[in-house]
């Protein structure tokens, strides 16, 4: 590892090291981008992300394929190259190794967000936290799983902040974080409920109708799907009026007549057909 800064010294305040996995590999010193090869940078991108994990445990994921021997060994030989820089942010615990207690991992900021939202909190700017996909380019399993993991979070905890500012009166700061769960997932359905919800609330019927059918042509043409009853059943009352106008008008009948009433006189022949001959009196030869 190399960085632009220049060697600490004795008396020196504690530097600021920041690790950001949020969007790709970034380690900064004293905000000095720290240049990490990228087979140290999958090392340090994991110890952040289990901090408990013991070194079997991080060897056997970074080197799924290699017998545990030789994993462990390769997982001795990459902290050995991070331990020679001044810059590692790494710390060993007994059979652990971890992040150092003054590191600032930008992951910690959403897990942190969600948590204070689920206390039925609203923090400033959580609407923003964790908008990017953890360490995109990047396949290993472990990377996959975690991503999904912070995806999912991330939704539910946008879905429960529009609940949040919806639930009190707060219809601009609801929209903002439903529309940001929309474009995280645009099939998904909650947002899209949450977004009809607040325009309704807000007195905007047309708002409201245009994001159903937004929705409704979205699902229709990506995964030939209707919305849920419990989407449809938000509008029901708003859109009963304009139903029962698009409903075409019934056949009038002549006034006094009752429905089932017989047509009078005999019904006509169709036209070309032949009358059968009158019957003959008897005894006529």
């Amino acid at each position: 590892m190399s960085g632009g800064s220049r060697m600490p010294t004795a008396g020196d305040p504690a530097p600021r090291v920041a690790l950001h996995l949020l969007g790709g590999f970034q380690l900064l010193h004293d905000d000095v981008p720290v240049v990490v090869p990228r087979g140290l940078q999958r090392v340090i991108a994991l110890i952040g992300l289990r901090p408990a994990a013991t070194r079997s445990h991080l060897a056997g994921l970074l080197w799924p394929e290699t017998p545990e021997e030789r994993a462990l060994s390769s997982l001795r030989t990459a902290l050995w190259r991070l331990r020679q820089d001044p810059c590692c942010p790494l710390r060993t615990d007994g059979d652990t190794v971890r992040l150092g207690a003054t590191v600032h991992l930008d992951v910690d900021e959403l897990v942190e967000a969600a948590a204070r939202v689920r206390d039925g909190m609203t923090p400033r700017g959580a609407a923003g936290t964790g908008r990017h996909d953890l360490l995109p380019g990047w396949y290993d399993d472990w990377v996959l799983l975690e991503r999904e993991r912070l995806r999912q979070l991330r939704l539910h905890m946008l879905e429960e902040l529009a609940g949040n500012h919806l639930a009190a009166g707060r219809h601009g700061e609801a929209l903002e974080a439903a529309l940001e769960a929309l474009a995280a997932e645009p099939l998904r359905e909650t947002p899209h409920r949450l977004v009809v919800r607040i325009h309704l609330a807000e007195g905007n019927a047309f708002e409201a109708v245009h994001a159903f059918y937004v929705y409704r042509d979205l699902l229709l043409r990506e995964l030939r799907l209707e919305p849920s009853p419990a989407m449809t059943a938000l509008l029901d009352d708003t859109l009963a009026p304009i139903r029962r106008a698009s409903r075409p008008d019934p056949p009038q009948r002549p006034a006094g007549r009752p429905a089932n009433a017989a047509p009078r006189g005999p019904a006509p022949h169709p036209r070309g057909a032949t009358s059968p001959p009158p019957s003959m009196p008897r005894g006529t030869p």
